[in-house]
């Protein structure tokens, strides 16, 4: 089997940068671990950025987005039990966009079958060869036969488990890594959002978080331990401790409904420099993961497969290399602005057994000045709505 580019990992990043080059005339094939059942309903991110939102729109694939999805304008921070709402659109410009990242893949995989384009799912014993020289190679197992994939550029956007950035030898890459000591327990429910806008609350209990997946649809987040045992919290348990950190002294009530989903999530942070070797390029969560705080893990995969996909544009039609080049150099800078953002917010909103009383204060009075002066208001609207993707 022969193509141009060799994708490795079918969620938002390798379907994204296979419709961008499909768009181009380019050609790749996209192998895929799980089945397509399991990519399109894997309940992962649900904010997009205003410029992920937009490139939905300019490659054709915006009109279930736009029909289905729920923007927003604002969010709310609430802490010692008043909500102080963040105008974002109004300090920004721009706009957020509900809509879950399974949809985006859905979307993307319907495109990809539409177009006939080579979308392998259910690949295994997945392994990369040749990458440091001009002819690739991906060997993997399919409908059980040994097959191999020669291309010009492998594109690694397999997540943090994948075999790609594994592949790379010791030493070659520097890995910076934080470990938060906490999780989230995180909630689906059928049950219509108590508010039109998300929450993020700051809780002497610990963090919590009112969001949604749609007009009937509520996704909940509580802070717990990282290795919290969900068989511990009930349904009841989970409604009312959500009840006691959402609430604020003007009344606010928190609708409850059947619980389809829970789980226990950990939180890192995690930059791999760089983010290429030779013909092997890293994207998405191969490269770096957040924590959902700042909602940036799909919207990150966008902007890097924006970088990724105009450079090699530029090779295969022009022979232009330098987009290639200073690919990794150039993601990296968007990377650890959104690594800054989703950082600075979890550290903010959440509870640190280990921080003192003095800490503690000094954590409410930073929410309290960001939240009174338009200038910080304003720092957290552009960076909520996401930097350009480029």
């Amino acid at each position: 089997m022969r193509t141009q580019v060799g994708i490795i990992g079918g969620g938002p990043a390798g379907l994204l940068l296979s419709h961008l080059l499909h768009l181009q005339g380019i050609d790749s094939v996209v192998l895929e671990a799980r089945s397509r059942e399991y990519c399109e309903n894997r309940i992962r991110a649900g904010l997009m950025e205003h410029d992920s939102a937009q490139l939905m729109r300019d490659i054709g694939l915006g009109e279930r987005m736009d029909r289905i999805g729920l923007v927003h304008e604002g969010i709310v921070l609430r802490f010692d039990g008043r909500s102080h709402r963040i105008p974002v659109t109004e300090l920004s410009g721009k706009q957020v966009m509900i809509y879950g990242q399974h949809e985006v893949v859905r979307d993307l995989i319907k495109a990809r079958v539409e177009a006939q384009a080579a979308l392998l799912f259910e690949t295994s014993d997945v392994a990369i060869h040749d990458y440091e020289t001009d002819a690739p190679r991906i060997t993997f197992r399919h409908d059980g036969r040994d097959q191999v994939l020669e291309c010009d550029v492998i594109a690694g956007c397999d997540g943090f488990h994948g075999i790609c950035r594994q592949t790379l030898p010791d030493g070659f890459i520097r890995d910076y890594d934080r470990i938060y000591p906490f999780g989230w327990l995180g909630i689906l429910a059928d049950v219509a959002p108590s508010h039109d806008e998300l929450i993020y609350a700051n809780h002497e209990n610990g963090f919590a978080l009112l969001t949604m997946r749609s007009s009937t649809v509520s996704r909940l987040y509580l802070q717990c331990a990282p290795d919290e045992d969900i068989d511990q919290w009930s349904d009841d348990r989970i409604w009312s401790e959500l009840r006691v950190r959402l609430s604020d002294n003007e009344g606010f009530e928190l609708k409850d409904g059947p619980i389809t989903q829970k789980g226990v999530t950990a939180m890192r942070s995690f930059v791999a420099e760089p983010m290429r070797s030779g013909r092997l390029f890293l994207a998405g969560d191969a490269a770096h993961i957040v924590p959902p705080t700042g909602a940036k893990g799909m919207n990150l995969a966008f902007a890097d497969i924006s970088v990724l996909a105009r450079g090699l544009v530029n090779w295969f039609k022009h022979g232009d290399a330098e987009g290639l080049e200073t690919y990794s150099d150039v993601a990296l800078r968007r990377v650890w602005k959104a690594q800054r953002f989703s950082w600075w917010l979890t550290t903010l909103m959440h509870k640190f057994d280990a921080h003192t009383p003095f800490e503690r204060r000094v954590q409410i009075a930073e929410l309290d000045y960001v939240t009174g002066s338009k200038a910080g208001m304003t720092t957290i609207a552009e960076q909520y709505v996401g930097l350009p993707l480029m």
